[in-house]
């Protein structure tokens, strides 16, 4: 056993060194040759996104769009604009009309207004179960939400404001 070994072992690294081996036809690392550019034709949907199916209809398994139920909270009570190393936290204390409200939200409102006068615009929203809940105590429809913003963000504003159904509240820079 030890002598074919021996000997294939030997012949495999003979044929390895040959010269012809390596510009042989037979040897398939030379069946391509080098990869040259070539130019591409223009397609008339350079634009469209090769992922995305072209037909309008949905597929066997596609989810309807969600709609938005949220709505903007009855009274904002509460902004804290608390600094970070990467930006702000914007904090943000309200009072729902009625108890089990959830998916706290501050959107963002963009406008060119707000751009214009350096104002940061969020409206705080909420979505409530669709079973009649009671309205309960104060304490009980307190509802809390939060945004990140970078430096970048944060950039030429003066003034961060929330806004819920009966009025808003807002914090100035220093």
């Amino acid at each position: 056993m030890l002598k074919p070994l021996t000997v294939l072992v030997t012949a495999g690294m003979m044929l390895s060194a040959c010269g012809g081996w390596r510009d042989s036809r037979v040897n398939p690392s030379n069946w391509f040759g080098p990869s040259n550019p070539a130019p591409v034709a223009a397609s008339a949907d350079a634009d469209a996104n090769p992922l995305i199916p072209s037909g309008g209809g949905k597929g066997l398994f596609a989810r309807p769009d969600a709609v938005d139920n949220t709505i903007p909270i009855t009274r904002v009570t509460e902004l804290k604009v608390e600094p970070t190393t990467t930006g702000a936290i914007v904090y943000a204390v309200g009072i729902a009309n009625r108890q089990g409200a959830f998916d706290a939200e501050l959107r963002r409102v963009i406008s060119e207004e707000n751009a214009k006068a350096g104002i940061l615009a969020y409206t705080f929203r909420v979505d409530y179960p669709e079973d009649a809940t009671p309205q309960g105590a104060e304490n009980t429809r307190t509802v809390r939400a939060a945004a990140s913003l970078t430096r970048k963000d944060l950039a030429g504003i003066k003034v961060i404001r929330v806004e819920g159904q009966q009025g808003a509240l807002e914090s100035r820079r220093r």
